[in-house]
């Protein structure tokens, strides 16, 4: 599927996503991801720091945010991670990440506990691979498979119907060796004149998709990917007035 203005998201063995990433002078580069999770999901933040930062080129920390987590406003150079009951709108989780040219300038992901909150998604296996997915979007990286009846391939950008795995089927709570092999393949090749990285953490808010909440559909954009059907995925990509790009990814319940 091509995106407007020719940006593909390929969904295949190359799970890189338009070839976009953060700018930055230096490898590895640390990426703060902004904590304003409630205890319940303080934990799966911080699997997912460590096994993105389990990576050769990139680091990953978690610093304490200020952020309303239902607005779950931006934040230049940084990923904002929120939780809140978004409410029955179908999605399980929500990454948007904005784009200048081709470099990454700041990210959001969001994960509903409407749905978190019920028997069928409140385990360790859909939190971690939830929370593992959305991040790795913002880093740039695009799904590995997004069939859901394929067996596991043993990682979070993987879609599946049974992210713990059985009887022979892969956890796919966490990157395996291929992703960690696409951000060398996104990082490793080149470094950047200027960083879209933050230096010193922010969790104000300096931006956001629109005005309302980025749960609503209405702030997402176009579909570019994809359905609005359960068990789908879907992509979407706005087009903002200062030139940059929003790409929503969003996990369908």
């Amino acid at each position: 599927m091509v995106m407007v203005g020719a940006v593909a998201l390929p969904a295949d063995a190359n799970n890189s996503w338009g070839n976009y990433h953060w700018a930055r002078t230096a490898s590895p580069f640390t990426l703060k991801l902004v904590d304003n999770v409630s205890p319940a999901w303080d934990t799966y933040l911080a699997t997912t720091s460590v096994d993105w930062t389990n990576s050769a080129v990139l680091d990953t920390t978690v610093v304490t945010g200020f952020s309303s987590p239902k607005r779950c406003a931006a934040s230049k150079g940084t990923v904002q991670v929120c939780n809140s009951t978004y409410g029955a709108n179908g999605w399980l989780g929500v990454a948007s990440v904005w784009a200048s040219g081709s470099h990454i300038t700041q990210g959001t992901v969001k994960v509903n506990d409407t749905y978190f909150n019920t028997a069928q998604y409140d385990t360790p296996a859909w939190r971690n691979l939830v929370m593992c997915q959305e991040v790795g979007h913002t880093l740039g990286l695009d799904h590995q498979d997004t069939k859901f009846k394929n067996p596991n391939l043993g990682s979070c950008m993987d879609y599946t119907s049974d992210p713990s795995g059985s009887g022979t089927q892969l956890s796919n709570e966490r990157p395996n060796p291929h992703d960690y092999a696409q951000l060398v393949t996104i990082y490793g090749g080149h470094f950047d004149t200027t960083t879209t990285v933050a230096a010193a953490a922010t969790a104000r808010a300096n931006a956001t998709v629109g005005r309302g909440s980025e749960g609503e559909r209405g702030e997402w954009g176009q579909l570019v990917r994809g359905s609005e059907s359960p068990r789908s995925v879907a992509a979407y990509q706005r087009e903002l007035p200062d030139g940059e790009q929003v790409f929503t990814f969003v996990i369908w319940a």
